[in-house]
Order: C-alpha cells, then sequence, then structure tokens
C-alpha cells in the first residue's frame, strides 16, 4: 500500500469557474491528474485531498465533481478547505460521499495501520491579523485537538499517524506556530497540506520535531500526486 497527496483541484464540472485564467500550470490540469493518478494508484493506495475540491455551491452539486475523484483507483480522504463551499454540516457530506470515500472532521479515521487526522487550519496569527482571523484561527485549534485526542484513543504502536490540513500550519517563513507544536506534542509521523498557489519557491518537504510536512498544491507539484508512504 502507498499514500500519496494532491489537493486544490478546484473542479467545475456545475459551476463556470475555469482555472486557466490563473496560469499555464492550469491549463487541462484535472486531464494530467487524472492521468498521473491513473498510472501511479493501485486499488489498495491511499489518497489524501487536502481541501479546494469543487467549486460547487451546493452539496448536490458537489456530487458531480466528487464522483470524477471517485471513479479513480484508491481509497480517498478529504478535508474541507476554505473554498468548499459545498460542505455544510458534516453528516450531511457522509451521507453523500461515494464508495471509497471519507471526510474527516473533529475525528480521526483509521484505514489499516494508517491513522488519519486533521482540520482546515486558518492564515497564521501575526501583528496584522484582524479579530475574526484570530477567532477563525482559535477555533480551528480546537478541531485540531478534538481530531488528535480521537486519533489519540485509536493509535497502536506500529500505526503511522499523517495529518491533513489546507492551510500550512506555519507561515511564509516556516515558523512554529501553535498547530505545529500540537502535531510535535501528538507525536504525528507526517503532515500535508495545501493552499498555497503560484509560490514557485516553497518548500515541498519541511521538516521539524521529526514530523514531516508535505506541500501538495497541485499546481506547486506539477499536477502530480505527492508520495508520502
Amino acid at each position: 500500500m502507498k499514500i500519496y497527496a494532491i489537493s486544490d483541484l478546484h473542479l467545475s464540472n456545475t459551476q463556470d469557474k475555469p482555472m486557466e485564467i490563473f496560469g499555464e500550470s492550469w491549463e487541462g490540469h484535472w486531464d494530467i491528474i487524472r492521468k498521473n493518478w491513473l498510472n501511479r494508484v493501485n486499488a489498495d493506495d491511499i489518497v489524501l485531498l487536502t481541501g479546494d475540491l469543487s467549486w460547487a455551491m451546493k452539496i448536490e452539486d458537489a456530487v458531480v465533481d466528487l464522483n470524477e475523484i471517485a471513479a479513480l483507483p484508491g481509497k480517498k480522504v478529504i478535508i474541507r478547505g476554505n473554498h468548499d463551499y459545498w460542505w455544510s454540516s458534516y453528516s450531511k457530506v457522509t451521507k453523500m460521499l461515494p464508495i471509497n470515500m471519507f471526510a474527516i472532521q473533529n475525528d480521526s479515521l483509521r484505514l489499516g495501520n494508517v491513522l488519519l487526522c486533521g482540520s482546515r487550519g486558518w492564515l497564521i496569527p501575526d501583528s496584522k491579523s484582524n479579530a475574526d482571523d484570530k477567532k477563525i484561527y482559535a477555533r480551528e485549534l480546537i478541531r485540531l485537538t478534538l481530531s488528535l485526542d480521537a486519533m489519540v484513543k485509536k493509535r497502536k504502536d506500529d500505526d503511522i499517524v499523517i495529518g491533513m490540513m489546507h492551510f500550512p500550519p506555519f507561515n511564509s517563513q516556516y515558523n512554529d506556530s501553535q498547530m505545529t507544536k500540537l502535531f510535535s506534542e501528538y507525536n504525528v509521523n507526517k503532515v500535508v497540506y495545501g493552499h498555497l498557489h503560484s509560490i514557485r519557491n516553497a518548500e515541498k518537504i519541511t521538516v521539524k520535531d521529526d514530523v514531516t510536512y508535505y506541500l501538495s498544491s497541485c499546481d506547486l507539484v506539477d499536477n502530480n500526486l505527492v508520495e508520502i508512504v
């Protein structure tokens, strides 16, 4: 079994949101991702999708995009991104997910000896952050802690623990944050994240306190899946 990650697919089967307007890296991006996926992923592999999957505004419209992802090989695990407006309540999302697709929100998921946990995250607060951003970040810290606590209750000695986030858990200087400290405190092995775009010099792999962080934004990884395990 292998584990891959990719994020920010921004599929738009039900919305007029062509990604090509954002540059060459987005031209035919889904066709390229799908081809790479089919060439690399087997049925027993896991693919982590860390948010911004669909431009759909309603959950029933997002099903069209999610079904395209579900038709590809492997088990898929998703978390919410800041543009996943269709993601309403967790119960509604889980009820409409296709077979072999799982969602994480305030909980953890076991697939074999892999434990998955995480949260959407938010912008790391700094001196310029407004009250709303600080409030959202504080809420995401609570959600991440809930997910990590759920993971601890299931953890066994030989488990691989992978955290999933949409926003990077650190700032542009890769400084430690309350979120990276949580991942270290809970002895998470690896963390995948996305959200970043058009930052060509962004580090693809970062290591902090023995936790390895992987950037998975599709336009920054050449529309290919990032191998995590």
